[in-house]
């Protein structure tokens, strides 16, 4: 009996050995690679290089037992349970100029096509059904992506904010390893994109307040208060970023995946004003609330960066924290209203004109949601 059980034993931890192992070979390439020879050095000359990793002049702060009691607080309506309305996009939709010069066609969660006086910008593309290194583990997304990857193409620059994965996708920078695309990102994060098949003369890093020509638009790299890191060993080992792209004619802001800061004015003062924000709104608890600004803040930080129209994003897609999936709209709809500020709110897949007269349509479903008095998302140390 107990050499059964020493035999059963056996074979289950080999079954164990052999999955992890199965499991470690996919997920390894996923994983990225590290910075290494000029990229490294360069990266230790930045002002946010400390003590071998980047940090933010405000430091994150994180309520653990906060973080913990939100799990088993989450809200019965953080996924949708009903089909989400969405615009499938056709290929020919992208086949001429927009007239204003400016469009922008939100795909769900941080990707949208941002069509500026000419260039086409493609900023966080993830295609993936999830966003993880193993292809089902981890939230997966509450609809197909809205256009075919081939069929978006060609675009002129990608631009990546950090290399979280909801953010950082690999098949996505494979496939789009294949265009001539340009890729503008923080310091650090072209050893990933090297590592994956782009080539180096098309990966340009920059660190906060550094910019690259693409034709006639400018890139600018701005401040973000964030964080980086695809395992538990390389945290911070890259930078995070939002970014400003300037045209002849327009401006956009993107505020990447960050806390509210100070320096937002200081965005706003040297580049702006923005014709459009796309500032994240959503995957905020109070619990980690220099993380994620949440929807009130994003509207202050709208106003900060002197903003025209805010497009909300970094909702609608994944399950990434514990609120309602539509709370984050909810209450940056109101937030707005209350200070005068413009936003847009297209369907996923649906393109908005900034600079003509906006039509917002309401097409989420009416879902209980936590007021911004229940649930405040205030930042820290912003004096």
């Amino acid at each position: 009996m107990r050499r059964a059980i020493r035999r059963g034993a056996a074979m289950g931890a080999s079954f164990v050995a052999v999955a992890l192992g199965i499991a470690t070979t996919i997920a390894w390439r996923g994983l990225g690679h590290h910075a290494e020879g000029a990229r490294r050095d360069r990266m230790r000359s930045s002002p946010q290089w400390h003590s071998n990793t980047f940090e933010n002049p405000q430091p994150l702060v994180n309520d653990i037992v906060g973080g913990l009691f939100a799990i088993s607080a989450a809200s019965a309506a953080s996924v949708p349970l009903q089909t989400v309305p969405v615009e499938r996009v056709h290929r020919d939709h992208f086949a001429s100029v927009p007239p204003s010069g400016l469009r922008v066609t939100w795909m769900g969660h941080s990707t949208a096509l941002i069509e500026i006086d000419g260039a086409r910008v493609l900023i966080d593309p993830i295609w993936s059904r999830r966003p993880s290194p193993l292809p089902s583990v981890g939230p997966s997304r509450w609809y197909a992506p809205m256009i075919a990857l081939d069929s978006l193409l060609p675009v002129d620059v990608v631009v990546i904010s950090h290399d979280h994965y909801d953010h950082l996708d690999m098949s996505t920078v494979v496939a789009l390893a294949r265009t001539n695309a340009r890729f503008v990102v923080p310091l650090g994060l072209g050893a990933h994109l090297e590592y994956w098949g782009v080539r180096v003369d098309r990966i340009t890093e920059l660190d906060w307040w550094d910019s690259t020509r693409v034709g006639t638009l400018t890139v600018h790299s701005t401040p973000a208060r964030h964080a980086s890191g695809r395992m538990l060993i390389d945290n911070d080992a890259t930078l995070w970023s939002g970014f400003a792209l300037v045209g002849p004619t327009h401006r956009v802001y993107y505020s990447g995946d960050t806390g509210l800061f100070p320096a937002m004015r200081e965005i706003g003062d040297r580049l702006g004003p923005f014709d459009c924000t796309l500032i994240e709104i959503g995957q905020y608890h109070r619990a980690w609330p220099d993380w994620h600004i949440g929807p009130e803040q994003a509207v202050e930080a709208h106003v900060l960066v002197r903003g025209r129209v805010l497009l909300p994003v970094h909702w609608g897609l994944f399950r990434l924290a514990y609120h309602g999936w539509t709370e984050p709209i909810e209450r940056v709809t109101a937030a707005a209203a209350l200070r005068n500020v413009s936003v847009t709110t297209p369907r996923p897949g649906e393109s908005v004109e900034p600079t003509l007269p906006l039509r917002t349509t309401r097409w989420w479903p009416a879902l209980p949601w936590e007021t911004v008095a229940q649930h405040p998302i205030v930042s820290t140390q912003l004096r």
